[in-house]
């Protein structure tokens, strides 16, 4: 999968393809990933890439003309198909299932914005989507764009060492994650559960499915809402919530 990414930072962009899964994805050639700097398509002396808004206001917009420059350069590098997809506070909240339905693109160019914002014009001649990672305000779009991209390469085939890792994930299936352990036995008086010692894979799948089920409905009970129980989670989530109240 191929990955462009428009930034007035690129050195930002590189990191992440230094470390962890990114990084390893890139090594073996599963993904390519290259910045387009907005500043390289300049003419002027200073490679002005902002100017005031107009209508007056605080801070600085992001021009058309080199940033559209950039775009378009980054576009032909990759595969028809790509979208441009602009990280922007106005857009549609990122979530696995958007992760998962990018993952399944040959590529994508990913527009960080600064200041104020783009030009809206170039919203309309050149962004195919907006992307928000959440209500909260950064000072750019390059820590979101990382996210993303970390967030699709892991569903890529191959790229993690067990692609159950992938599926079993938090959110996959709309759900948090169930609670994991590790060695030793007990801390500080603190067991794993007896169910995950069984060696019974039936009795491990359901206590799982029912933790998941119970701390999405105590920490983000809109998750459940989104979803179409079936009668068995429902009796899972029901024996959840008595066992708590014991």
């Amino acid at each position: 999968m191929h990955f462009g990414v428009v930034s007035l930072f690129p050195e930002m962009l590189g990191t992440i393809g230094e470390y962890g899964v990114v990084g390893r994805a890139q090594q073996r050639e599963l993904i390519l990933l290259d910045v387009e700097n907005p500043r390289d398509h300049t003419s002027d002396a200073h490679r002005t890439v902002d100017d005031r808004p107009y209508g007056g206001g605080p801070g600085m917009v992001m021009k058309f003309a080199p940033v559209a420059s950039a775009l378009e350069s980054a576009r032909r590098r990759l595969p028809a198909g790509c979208p441009v997809v602009y990280l922007s506070p106005q857009g549609q909240v990122f979530d696995q299932a958007m992760a998962k339905r990018f993952s399944a693109l040959p590529g994508m160019v990913l527009l960080a914005g600064r200041y104020e914002g783009i030009d809206e014009r170039l919203i309309d001649s050149h962004v195919d989507e907006e992307v928000s990672l959440g209500d909260f305000v950064l000072s750019g779009g390059e820590i979101a764009a990382m996210a993303v991209i970390d967030a699709v390469v892991r569903l890529l085939p191959g790229v993690l060492g067990d692609d159950e890792s992938a599926i079993q994930d938090s959110f996959m299936e709309g759900l948090l994650d169930y609670p994991h352990y590790t060695r030793p036995e007990e801390i500080a008086e603190r067991a794993v559960p007896e169910v995950l010692l069984s060696g019974d894979h039936a009795r491990i799948a359901r206590w799982r499915e029912k933790q998941a089920l119970g701390r999405s409905y105590e920490r983000r009970p809109d998750l459940l809402g989104k979803l179409d129980l079936t009668n068995e989670q429902q009796t899972l989530l029901d024996e959840y919530l008595k066992e708590q109240r014991q």
